[in-house]
């Protein structure tokens, strides 16, 4: 998400009164990267990593975590908005990582997608704006234990599904 103090803003950035009755993120939607890998924890086990942002605390739900996305520029496809966001937020290489798939939250006048890709070479990823106060890696088994995005936490089980491991 743009807007907040020292960053530029771009086209797509506002806020839409959705027919939900909840204002959402982005004039023509939003997207974002869930970027997983997988990580040997022992001789058989893989456990899945995915790329989460720690939200900045002067951004909604400041505090939260969630995946580094934002709004769609007037035009911009959902996945290359979400690898757009994800390389400004958090120097995650597209590049480097491969699309499985797509997940949709669509409340008509209003869409979030969040893109699942697979990291495919070496990712470093790393806070590259002010709306993050932490990119981590994070074990996939960890993340209902953290404060999550609203939206975030009540996607997580069907994202969950769609990792490997």
């Amino acid at each position: 998400m743009t807007g907040g103090a020292g960053i530029h803003r771009q086209p797509g950035d506002g806020w839409l009164e959705c027919t939900c009755g909840t204002r959402h993120w982005g004039l023509h939607g939003a997207a974002g990267l869930l970027l997983t890998r997988t990580v040997r924890t022992g001789d058989t086990d893989d456990e899945p990593e995915v790329v989460l942002q720690h939200r900045a605390e002067w951004s909604d739900h400041g505090g939260t975590w969630g995946i580094p996305g934002g709004a769609l520029a007037p035009g911009e496809s959902a996945v290359d908005g979400a690898l757009r966001e994800a390389a400004e937020e958090a120097g995650i290489d597209p590049e480097a990582l491969e699309v499985r798939s797509t997940h949709v939250l669509d409340h008509g006048p209003w869409s979030y997608t969040t893109v699942v890709a697979h990291a495919t070479g070496p990712q470093h990823p790393r806070p590259t704006d002010p709306e993050s106060l932490e990119i981590a890696w994070v074990a996939a088994s960890r993340v209902p234990g953290l404060p999550l995005l609203p939206a975030f936490a009540a996607a997580w089980p069907t994202l969950r599904a769609r990792l490997p491991g």
